[in-house]
């Protein structure tokens, strides 16, 4: 039988993206061009579709820091962070068990 908070989770979680960033938002609050950076291969559009996703479900929080330069930054909220355990342990079963994927540094 199907748990469905699992298949929840991994439906969210699994969606390309979600997970690396906020396990990229562990490091601490990161701009949306750091965020970028960070994760070679996302597209702008995809980064500001996934934050916005993040932020509607209350696991990363935008906030916008009055200029000059008015700049945004986004952090991992309290609910965000519950979520790292969890994160670092599939990352951890992943390196044990998994085979490394060629060509893809770093995972993402």
């Amino acid at each position: 039988m199907c748990d469905q908070g699992l298949a929840s989770a991994f439906a969210f979680l699994g969606k390309r993206w979600n997970g690396v960033l906020l396990g990229t938002l562990a490091a601490g609050p990161a701009g949306f061009a750091e965020l970028g950076r960070a994760l070679p291969g996302i597209s702008e559009s995809v980064l500001s579709d996934r934050l916005g996703e993040l932020c509607r479900v209350g696991l990363v929080s935008r906030t916008v820091r009055e200029g000059p330069p008015v700049g945004v930054s986004y952090e991992l909220t309290e609910r965000g962070a519950a979520l790292l355990p969890a994160l670092d342990a599939l990352a951890r079963w992943a390196h044990e068990n998994l085979p490394a994927q060629p060509g893809r540094a770093g995972g993402c």
